[in-house]
Formats: structure tokens, C-alpha cells, sequence
């Protein structure tokens, strides 16, 4: 029996993500914040889940779900950790609210090395275990390499956890533990209708307003191309598999208009290439 922890499995690529590992007879320890979404999981999934509750910024909730995992598998260790639990919000950078921005900070970063830390000493980041190395995998995105307006609080907090991984990565080759980076694009998750209703109204009473139906329009476009969250699980699978993992796994559907490109052009040619993409022209006040 291998054992993994999960942050975030309610929904998205976290359920997915637990609903393969436990098919392929892994037991998954995963963090929900609601006692009904344990509940849920727990009859769906049977013996082979146990749910954490826990929030990735509540401290103590946190050492409690270490101590629940410890008391559970003993001498066995951790196979992994996947730091999945993470928040979107669209929004200009001239007009969001910093406590919206320090939220997604709080928990895309500060609540990953917050759960790592707990979570560190079952993966082995200890002296004389009796247990191989564990593995770290934490789901960024492809905004974690390349920023687009209005997801600036969001893709600020993904380069963040690049840089957090790599660091990581680093720093616990004393132990044998890895450190790998998952980046998927847009993915059909319930993230997709949040960006489409936040759209509605985050642009209402800004100088931005004016492109609220072609940023609308784009959104519907990158919908029906959105990758399946099946997609991502096997490719999460595949990391904690792999005998030499990458450091980062890019999961995109057109993998050389969205990845390549922006990240090879010069910076000022794609930001001509996005504005025409959503028909910024510049403003004349008068």
C-alpha cells in the first residue's frame, strides 16, 4: 500500500486526481473543508480514503491532519504530497483590492509551504528513516511561466510557486526527496465558470469596461478547447510513477501558440499579439 496526501479533492483535479490514484490502489489521504464533502468522498471512494479537514491557511487544522495521517501509517511514510488546493480571481491590477490579492497569495503559496512543512518529516526530510524518499508535486499553471491581463494576482501567485518548487527542489536533495511542477492550461473544471462570471461584472466601472465582450468572447473560445481533467490526473500519475521524473510537466492543448511562442518571442512582441488578441487599443481622454 502506498500512501499520498491531497490537498483540495472536492472538486476539479484533485477529485480526479484521487479518484485514479485510489483505482490504481494507492490510499489517498485528502483535505476538504467541508464535513459534507468528507462525507461524500468518503462513500464514494470507500476504505481507501480517509479525508483531512482542513483549510491550507489553518495552522492548527493542518498539524492535526499530520498527526491523523502519522497515527495511520506509522513506519511507512508518505509517497507523496500534491499540493493541488489553490483559488482564481480575475482583475485588473489597478483596481483589485489587495486583500483579494494577499488571499490568493495566502493560499496558492503561503498555504503550499505551509501544508510542505507539515508534511515534510513523512516524506522522509528526517534523519535515520526507515522509509524511501517521498515526492512533493504541486500544481501551478501555465500562468506560473506566462502572464495575461487581469490574472495578474493570480499568475503573480504561480510564479511565486515556481520559484517555491525550484527552491524546494534544491534544498531537499539531502533527503532524496523530489520536487516536480505540474502546469496545465485551462482546464474543464468549475474554475472555468467562475472565470466566466467573475468576467460579468470585474470589468463594470473601469476604463476596461469597453472590452468586456471581447474578453468575453475569448473566455467562450478557450472553454471549448479546455483540456479534460482526465488529462492531468494520468499525467500526475505518470510524475509520482516515473522512475526519473521531469522537473515540469506542461499539460496544454496547443502547445505551440499558448506555450511556445509566448515564452520564445520577445516580450514586447507578445504583448502586441495579446492586445490584438483581445482589442486593447489605447484610450483618448478628452
Amino acid at each position: 500500500m502506498k500512501y499520498i496526501a491531497i490537498t483540495g479533492v472536492s472538486t476539479g483535479i484533485g477529485y480526479a486526481t484521487a479518484a485514479r490514484l485510489i483505482a490504481y490502489g494507492y490510499h489517498v489521504f485528502g483535505s476538504v473543508r467541508r464535513p459534507a464533502d468528507a462525507d461524500r468522498l468518503k462513500d464514494e471512494w470507500g476504505e481507501n480514503f480517509t479525508p483531512l479537514l482542513f483549510d491550507v491557511t489553518d495552522d492548527n487544522a493542518i498539524k492535526m491532519a499530520v498527526s491523523q495521517v502519522e497515527s495511520r501509517i506509522g513506519e511507512v511514510g508518505l509517497s507523496a504530497l500534491i499540493n493541488n488546493a489553490g483559488i482564481f480571481k480575475l482583475g485588473p491590477l489597478a483596481s483589485i483590492s489587495l486583500p483579494d490579492f494577499r488571499t490568493l497569495f495566502e493560499v496558492n503559496l503561503f498555504g503550499v509551504l505551509n501544508v510542505t512543512q507539515a508534511f515534510l518529516p513523512l516524506l522522509g526530510a528526517q534523519k535515520n528513516v526507515h522509509y524511501p524518499p517521498g515526492r512533493i508535486i504541486n500544481i501551478s499553471s501555465t500562468g506560473g511561466r506566462i502572464a495575461y491581463p487581469f490574472m495578474g494576482a493570480y499568475t503573480a501567485s504561480k510564479h511565486a510557486l515556481e520559484a517555491l518548487s525550484d527552491t524546494l527542489r534544491r534544498e531537499l536533495v539531502i533527503y532524496g526527496i523530489d520536487v516536480i511542477v505540474i502546469e496545465p492550461g485551462l482546464v474543464d473544471t468549475p474554475i472555468i465558470n467562475k472565470a466566466e462570471e467573475q468576467t460579468a461584472h470585474f470589468l463594470t466601472n473601469t476604463d476596461y469596461e469597453i472590452f468586456s465582450e471581447t474578453l468575453q468572447a475569448q473566455i467562450a473560445k478557450d472553454k471549448r478547447i479546455a483540456l479534460p481533467v482526465a488529462l492531468i490526473s494520468r499525467t500526475i500519475h505518470k510524475a509520482l510513477e516515473t522512475p526519473r521524473p521531469k522537473s515540469r510537466y506542461p499539460v496544454i492543448s496547443r502547445r505551440f501558440v499558448g506555450w511556445l511562442l509566448p515564452r520564445l518571442l520577445p516580450a514586447r512582441w507578445v504583448d502586441r499579439l495579446i492586445a490584438r488578441q483581445l482589442g486593447f487599443k489605447k484610450i483618448t481622454t478628452i
